[in-house]
């Protein structure tokens, strides 16, 4: 039974070292306090810039992927310009070929124009749309009784662009 006793005891000293050990940790200071609750707004803080950094360097990443694509989309488009300009100047003076033959430019030509469409690839440079620098390389002015100054009289190559990105300026002739 003695063993028992000091068992009991045993265990019973070790509940009250541990009872005040908590209770010497659960006394803290006004100071402590508050420089624990410092220390903690100051990892708060820098959690919340570096959350934020994170989401910044995440946005700007993407936006430079998409600028990537959109580069190597217009550059490889560029190269095909002179054959879709050539096409599209075969299939205006097929007036007098063969109906078989026409029919084919054209089917052609639509699939020409379906793949930039496809790429995100816009055409403009009509006739009658308004002059527009950013857009537009005028490379004449002429006198037009049907046009206002400063709109499009007639397109000697259409303009490009894919999003923002011009890929390349139309050459236009605009009214005086």
């Amino acid at each position: 039974m003695a063993r028992k006793k000091s068992s009991k005891s045993s265990a019973a000293k070790a509940e009250n070292t541990a009872a005040e050990s908590v209770k010497k940790e659960e006394t803290v200071t006004k100071a402590e306090y508050d420089k624990l609750k410092e220390e903690f707004d100051t990892q708060k803080e820098q959690f919340l810039r570096m959350a934020a950094e994170y989401d910044n360097f995440r946005k700007r990443t993407e936006k430079e992927k998409l600028a990537t694509f959109d580069n190597a989309v217009a550059t490889t488009v560029e190269a095909f310009l002179p054959v879709a300009d050539n096409f599209a100047l075969a299939v205006a003076s097929s007036s007098n070929a063969d109906d078989e033959f026409k029919k084919g430019l054209e089917m052609i030509q639509k699939q020409l124009d379906n793949a930039f469409r496809q790429l995100n690839i816009e055409e403009f440079g009509e006739r009658g749309e308004e002059f527009d620098p950013n857009l537009h390389n005028a490379i004449s002015r002429v006198d037009d009784e049907e046009l206002e100054e400063d709109y499009i009289v007639s397109v000697y190559q259409k303009g490009y662009r894919i999003g923002d990105k011009i890929i390349r300026h139309a050459m236009v002739q605009v009214a005086n």
